[in-house]
C-alpha cells in the first residue's frame, strides 16, 4: 500500500476528530511543533523507527516533541488546553496500538495540510536580495492578501543576495519572482532565441 496514504488517512480521520472536541486549532499547533521537532532532530526520526526503543519511551518522545502544554505565537487557553493533550495523547497511543509510531511525522505533516486548506490559511514564503523593513512587509503582505481573497497567511522572510534585487514570492505551489536575477535569466533566453 501507499505509504503517503496511511498518513493522510490517520491525518483525516484525526483532524474529525478534533474538530468534534473543539481541539483541531491547537492540535494545529502541536503537529506543527511535531513537523518542526522531526526536522529539527535527525535522530528523532531514528529513535521513533528503532524496534529496540520501548513504544513507551517513543510515546514519551513523541509527547514531548509536539509539546501541546506549550504557548507558542497566537496560543490562547483554547488552543494549549486539556482537549487539545487528550486528542494528542489519544493520537499517539492509537499510533502505538497499531504499530504505526514511525509515520509520526507524516501524519503531521498531513494534518497541517488538512487544517491549512479547510481552514484557508496559505503558506507565504518571501525572499529579497536584502531584508526587508517593516512597513515594506507590511505593504507587501497587504497586496498578497488582498490577491488571496480573504485568505489567511502564514509568512517567513528570507534573503538571497543572488536575486541582485527584487523579490520573490511563493504561495503555497504558485511563484511570483519579481527578482532582477529573473529579469537578466528572461533576457538571456529572448537573445538566444533572436540569434
Amino acid at each position: 500500500m501507499n505509504e503517503g496514504l496511511i498518513p493522510k488517512r490517520y491525518a483525516k480521520a484525526l483532524y474529525m476528530y478534533a474538530c468534534e472536541k473543539g481541539a483541531d486549532k491547537g492540535l494545529y499547533r502541536v503537529m506543527g511543533n511535531l513537523g518542526r521537532s522531526f526536522a529539527d532532530n535527525p535522530s528523532l526520526d531514528d529513535a521513533i523507527a528503532n524496534p529496540f526503543v520501548a513504544d513507551k519511551d517513543k510515546l514519551a518522545l513523541l509527547l514531548t516533541a509536539g509539546d501541546p502544554a506549550a504557548k507558542g505565537d497566537g496560543a490562547d487557553a483554547k488552543t494549549t488546553g486539556e482537549d487539545v493533550t487528550e486528542v494528542y495523547t489519544d493520537f499517539l497511543k492509537l499510533l502505538s496500538t497499531n504499530k504505526r509510531l514511525p509515520i509520526a511525522a507524516a501524519v503531521a505533516r498531513a494534518y497541517c495540510d488538512i487544517y491549512r486548506k479547510a481552514n484557508r490559511i496559505y503558506r507565504v514564503t518571501v525572499v529579497s536580495a536584502k531584508p526587508l523593513d517593516d512597513p515594506e512587509r507590511q505593504r507587501l503582505m497587504k497586496l498578497i492578501e488582498a490577491h488571496l481573497d480573504g485568505g489567511k497567511t502564514e509568512a517567513a522572510f528570507a534573503t538571497d543576495p543572488e536575486l541582485i534585487g527584487g523579490f520573490t514570492v511563493d504561495i503555497d505551489n504558485e511563484r511570483l519572482d519579481a527578482s532582477v536575477k529573473n529579469e537578466l535569466k528572461q533576457l538571456r533566453l529572448k537573445l538566444l532565441k533572436q540569434a
